[in-house]
């Protein structure tokens, strides 16, 4: 068993390292778990995925994220991938001019040793395997990865990437967002397949649709950087019953002069 845990974080925009956005936050992820991190916009669930990525547009200024009990703070976005982390972007970004195919092949050579290739045959036939899944089809290889795909096609394009890479932590963040029913079923079964005794995943999401589908182990509640109220799948649809007010903190009183 693997375990991913964040103590006492707090990250802010590198810009403006004075203010932060996450504000000490805790959580530890284990193997074979699905944590979802719920709130209103604004509460810090993005900033927290791209920091665990090591995305240099932020800065952690405390805490520390261990991967097994060793800092991940030092080591650059493709270490952290290539130590098992993932992160399934709320927004992919387009890459023109460089195929799914060839892309997921480099990511995936990156990985072997100096002496080590990729057996094409073997590659191809476990590429089709799981495009079948996600019902993309197998012509989307040879486009450029993201280069006009509408925003469910993009959000099936990131699955299939987690789904070769096979890491040991999936950070999905917003993976919902823009996708109507049918691809939003889509990328669920595609996750639900995916889950396994190997993999901790953890959802950022705004909505309970979501967690219908890829049911969660564990909720937790983000406000003003923190996490405020953990809890298991009840809370999510309690949450879609009364909102997220309830659990606002409240507004500690001016310091006595």
């Amino acid at each position: 068993m693997q375990t991913l845990e964040i103590r006492d974080l707090a990250v802010a925009l590198a810009a403006t390292p004075e203010t932060p956005i996450v504000k000490g936050l805790n959580l530890t992820v284990r193997s074979g778990e699905v944590h979802a991190i719920m709130g209103p916009n604004g509460t810090g669930k993005s900033t927290l995925s791209k920091a665990v990525a090591g995305h240099p547009d932020y800065t952690v200024t405390n805490g520390d994220i261990l991967l097994d009990g060793k800092s991940i703070l030092k080591m650059e976005p493709d270490e952290r991938a290539r130590a098992g982390l993932f992160l399934a972007f709320q927004y992919p970004s387009e890459i023109p001019g460089v195929s799914i195919a060839n892309f997921l092949r480099a990511a995936l050579q990156s990985r072997l040793g100096e002496n080590e290739n990729i057996n094409a045959a073997n590659y191809y036939k476990t590429l089709y395997e799981k495009m079948d899944l996600l019902q993309i089809a197998r012509s989307f290889t040879s486009r450029s990865v993201n280069e006009g795909f509408s925003g469910g096609e993009k959000k099936r394009c990131e699955i299939l990437q987690m789904s070769m890479l096979k890491p040991a932590f999936a950070f999905m963040d917003e993976t919902d967002s823009g996708l109507d029913i049918d691809a939003l079923k889509i990328v669920a079964h595609g996750v639900n397949t995916l889950r396994g005794p190997e993999l901790g995943i953890v959802l950022i999401t705004h909505y309970q649709r979501l967690l219908n589908y890829i049911v969660p182990d564990y909720v937790h509640v983000m406000f003003d950087g923190r996490i405020v109220k953990s809890g298991d799948k009840t809370l999510a649809l309690e949450l879609e019953t009364r909102g997220y007010d309830w659990l606002k903190p409240a507004p500690q009183p001016p310091a006595a002069s």
